[in-house]
């Protein structure tokens, strides 16, 4: 996609052909594309159609029914914010009392549109002209024009002196390739300027991914780790007066039911568990209950919160696996009966589960080098029953725990 492209989309002729496109996207893509021809649209802006089309099918994951009128990228796509986390940071800066945000390489704009949805002024600036232009085009579709300005220009150069906050969200792909960036030193704005941000604007928000070292958390942040319906999606480090506590999981829960919020948008419920991240959980033997912890607390370090929480243990210090005598209804963890605690042996668990007459597993692992997949084939099942199974270690051992579910309240 380039400039002229996305300009002859937004034309009246460009609709249509992205009328055209969303009525055959989806399908094969050479029947696709010949169905668009045969209408008599040219191959150029057929393909530009076919690519946005597709793209906003994607987009709907993400977005809802908003992305039906958003202009994309791939690569912008990807790192994009999903709209139930975007918006519950722009409610957290607004409940903070920031009015005007800088947007510091604001990519297709998800954030910068949460943000002016909880009427914050938005001040949006993006290197990359193509994805600038689509952020703009997006802000237009939401109708959002007058709360988001949208500049090309270099991140690092913009003047934040006017701004009560500033939201930064460095490319973490490489510019051509759209291979992922690892290291925070190939960042885009580098590193050192975006944690630089936080002596120079006393609220400062950064979104990073998930992996990011603890080690690399700058002094006084507070880092928090987001999971929807149990996959974890991202990081924030929430710097200066934003602030609260040193570490924080949350939890955003989209499959169990919108909520009508103030504004009268759809919103799932939340959960937040707070701590250190430094804590240690006291390690014993496999208890009754084993609870598998949502992947955003095991990445904020809060498993021995959690711990606490639950009155529960590790059966090894270095897997975060908790066990338990009771089952409490928790929505930090995954919780299971356990029923069998084993050795390893393909040969045993095999036998067992066909004497169970168990078809069907569902199969868990922490701290063990098997792959689910090929064990599920080795194991030969047959029946119509099923069962957990969690592979991990014990004091060290090789262990397999066979499991049954906990319905929901124990």
């Amino acid at each position: 996609m380039d400039l002229d492209q996305l300009a002859a989309l937004r034309t009246p002729e460009g609709s249509a052909a992205l009328a055209a496109a969303e009525r055959v996207a989806g399908g094969d893509p050479l029947a696709a594309a010949a169905a668009l021809r045969s209408a008599g649209i040219p191959g150029g802006l057929a393909a530009a159609a076919l690519t946005q089309a597709e793209l906003r099918r994607r987009a709907v994951g993400k977005f809802g029914a908003a992305a039906a009128g958003m202009f994309l990228t791939r690569a912008g796509l990807e790192q994009a914010t999903r709209r139930a986390v975007a918006d519950r940071r722009a409610a957290r800066l607004r409940a903070a009392g920031v009015t005007t945000l800088a947007d510091l390489g604001c990519g297709l704009g998800a954030d910068a549109l949460a943000a002016a949805r909880a009427g914050i002024r938005v001040y949006a600036v993006e290197a990359d002209p193509v994805t600038a232009a689509m952020a703009a085009a997006n802000a237009e579709a939401a109708g959002l024009t007058d709360l988001v300005t949208v500049e090309r220009g270099d991140a690092t150069a913009f003047d934040a002196t006017g701004v009560d906050a500033v939201f930064c969200d460095p490319a973490r792909r490489r510019a051509g390739t759209g291979r992922r960036v690892f290291d925070p030193n190939a960042y885009s704005p580098p590193w050192d300027f975006v944690t630089g941000l936080a002596a120079r604007v006393p609220r400062t928000v950064v979104k990073v991914a998930p992996g990011l070292d603890h080690a690399l958390i700058p002094a006084g942040a507070e880092a928090e780790w987001v999971s929807v319906d149990g996959d974890l999606v991202e990081a924030a480090l929430w710097c200066g007066e934003l602030a609260e506590v040193p570490r924080r999981a949350t939890l955003l829960r989209e499959k169990e039911g919108p909520l009508l919020n103030a504004s009268g948008s759809k919103r799932g419920p939340s959960y937040h568990l707070t701590g250190t991240g430094a804590q240690e959980a006291p390690v014993g033997p496999v208890r009754r209950f084993l609870y598998d912890p949502d992947p955003a607390v095991v990445r904020a370090h809060l498993v021995a919160e959690l711990a606490a929480d639950l009155d529960a243990t590790l059966a090894d210090p270095s897997i975060a696996y908790l066990y338990a005598d009771e089952a409490r209804p928790t929505p930090f963890a995954r919780c299971l009966e356990i029923t069998d605690v084993l050795p390893f042996s393909l040969k045993r668990l095999r036998a067992l589960l066909r004497e169970r007459r168990v078809g069907r597993v569902e199969i868990r692992k922490r701290g063990s080098a098997l792959e689910p997949e090929k064990l599920r084939r080795d194991l030969r099942l047959s029946g119509d029953e099923a069962a957990g199974l969690a592979l991990t270690r014990v004091a060290g051992d090789p262990t397999v725990l066979v499991c049954r579910p906990v319905p929901p309240g124990g």
